[in-house]
This record gives C-alpha cells, structure tokens and sequence, in this order.
C-alpha cells in the first residue's frame, strides 16, 4: 500500500531531523558519506527531506540512513562516514539502536513503491541548510504608498511599505513551506539590521528603489549589472560586462503598442558577501513583473520542478546566475522555463570565471 503525502512527509521531516540531529552535518557531508556505497547528490537528499513535495527515498536508501545515525562516530564535527554493517555489529548498543531507526523508517516508508532517483538531482533554490533566512525587498516610493503605510494610520497595514509585494508572498510562502524549522523574516531595505545581513539573504527587486539591494550587489562578482539607462525611464535595464573575449551586451524588455509583452529577470545564487557561510539569493527584474517572473520560476507549482532540474544539471557545483525572458500576456506574468534555450538570455558560474583565469 503506497505511503499517504502525510505519511511521506513525516519521512521527509525525520530525515531533516536526524541530520540536524548531528551540529555541522551539511547535505554535503552526508551526500558524500551515502556515496562511498551508492553514489548519491546533496541535492537528492534536500528532495528527499523536502516536506512541501518529498521524494520518498528506496529502503536500501534508508537502511544506509538507519546505520549511519545509528552510530555516533559516524560523524566527528567535520567528516561523515557510513559504518559497513560489520562494524555496526561491533557495538551492541549500536545495533539495537540501528534495529530501532531501521523499523521507524521502513514504518513511515509504509511499503511504498521505489520511485527512480533522479540521475541529476534537483536543486531546490529556496531550502536552506540551516541558519535563518531574511527575505529584503525594496520600499515602496512615498507617491504610489498611500495612507495605508502610515504609521499613525489606525488602518496601518506594513506590507503596504513594500515594493514587489507579488513576488514577496510567493517566495515567503514557499520559504516557509520548505524550511518549517527555520526563522524567516522580511524586511525593507530601509529596515533590515546589521545583524540580519549576515544571515542567509533573499533580495527581490532590484537597485533603482533599494539601496541596500545596490550596496549588496556591488560587493558581488558576476558578469552581470543593473544599471539605469536612458532610453528606460520605468526601471532599470540588465548588461553584461565587456570582457576581453566578449563586447558590452545590453538587454531591454520588449514593448507593443506601449504594453510591456516581455520583461527581463535575473535569478541568481552566490556566497553572501557579508557571510561566505551563507547564501545570497538574487531574483530581480527589469520591473515588477520581471522579479515576479524570477519568483513563479523558483515558485510556480507548473514550472518550478523541471527549473529545479535544469539548476542542478547545468550548476551541480554551487553559485550561478542566469539571466532569462519574461513572458507577459495579457497584463499576466508567465513563470519562465529554463529549459527552454529561447527563455535564456544568459548563464554564469564561478567556474567559467576561473576557467578563464
């Protein structure tokens, strides 16, 4: 009888929790410790401890889950390694604790059908390992505001401070939903704390109304910038650098009869340069509708899990940026497809930059 989504989530909940369970054990660390007997990648293991949409692992895949927590030497605080099942039977008590685990795991597993592991994995871009996670948005500008933000307003409502507010309630919803042990928070950039900053970091929108979102990318090296041009009075357009082996690129969303029918939006993940142990999370757009477009790609139920793909093949090694098309229809932002080479206007990793160097 196949596992409930219920049951598949408590499966997926008791694997985060038993890696937690372990200070400093990474999805890293654990992926490379399960590999020594069956290759597997970090990116497997965060669908599999994903709760919003689990990947149920096979149950050779939780016995190995069964015998390396059953043991605590397994783990020292800086290298994980899978116990064979000889040494397991070296210590009683560490059998009677793997005959334990193994039972509670197989129970939640409830019989259900192997499903095949993905060859490439999935890269879920919005499950953090650990560490709290702030969300910084842009400020509104005090003319489009309205009584609401006032703070003297009895009907004082904060939200109506922010900008992107679209795409703000998708990626704090889907936060939330993939990281239930963990703080989230959201701010404008006007409010966000010093301490905050060095936590993992989400910028949604762009430079021209946040100035913390212009001082943070400034710190960053990517190929790409936003940067304010003259012949874009309604936000700010996306170039690459000129390089020795390329020219200046410049990329202006595309306009019918005055109606915005397709924007640009940049999505990216780098090392957060006020914390190289936490991440910064970049999805931003030549206007609103572009960082909603960079959100629905991480975000949409439709699209996100072919993207997830995409990330983790073309990306397996970390950082990356990707610079892509919106289509608008009809006043409606449609969630990009990575896999589509058309949606893609540029790709960069770290390690183009060091093969270069």
């Amino acid at each position: 009888m196949p596992a409930t989504p219920v049951n598949a989530a408590r499966l997926a909940q008791k694997l985060k929790d038993l890696r937690e369970s372990r200070p400093g054990l990474t999805q890293n660390l654990l992926a490379s410790a399960l590999s020594t007997e069956n290759r597997v990648a970090s990116a497997t293991l965060s669908s599999w401890e994903s709760t919003n949409n689990p990947k149920t692992p096979t149950p050779a895949r939780l016995e190995a889950y069964a015998r390396f927590f059953a043991v605590a030497r397994s783990f020292d605080g800086s290298r994980a390694v899978l116990p064979t099942k000889q040494q397991l039977r070296e210590n009683p008590d560490d059998l009677l604790e793997y005959d334990r685990l193994h039972a509670e795991l197989l129970d939640l597993l409830q019989g259900e059908e192997e499903e095949p592991e993905l060859s490439t994995g999935q890269r879920t871009l919005l499950d953090f390992d650990d560490g709290d996670i702030v969300i910084i948005c842009p400020d509104a500008p005090e003319d489009s505001t309205g009584p609401l933000a006032e703070d003297a307003s009895p009907n004082f409502t904060l939200l109506h401070q922010f900008a992107d507010t679209d795409a703000l309630i998708e990626v704090f919803g889907h936060i939330r939903a993939l990281n239930p042990t963990r703080k989230v928070f959201y701010r404008t950039s006007d409010s966000v704390s010093r301490n905050e900053i060095q936590n993992h970091l989400v910028l949604i929108g762009g430079i021209g109304w946040s100035r913390t979102t212009r001082r943070v990318l400034s710190l960053v090296t990517m190929p790409v910038e936003q940067f304010s041009h003259p012949d874009l009075h309604t936000g700010e357009v996306f170039r690459l650098t000129k390089t020795d082996a390329s020219e200046e690129k410049v990329f202006f969303p595309v306009t019918e009869n005055g109606e915005l029918v397709e924007d640009v939006a940049l999505i990216a993940r780098v090392a957060n340069p006020f914390n190289s142990n936490r991440t910064l999370t970049i999805l931003n757009g030549v206007h609103s509708r572009g960082v909603l477009g960079a959100a629905l790609s991480v975000t949409d139920e439709t699209i996100r899990y072919g993207n997830q793909e995409f990330l983790a093949e073309r990306f397996p090694t970390g950082g990356f940026a990707l610079l892509m098309r919106v289509p608008v229809i009809q006043g409606k932002v449609i969630a990009p497809d990575f896999k589509n080479s058309r949606a893609r206007l540029f790709e960069w990793t770290p390690d183009d930059d060091e093969a270069g160097s």
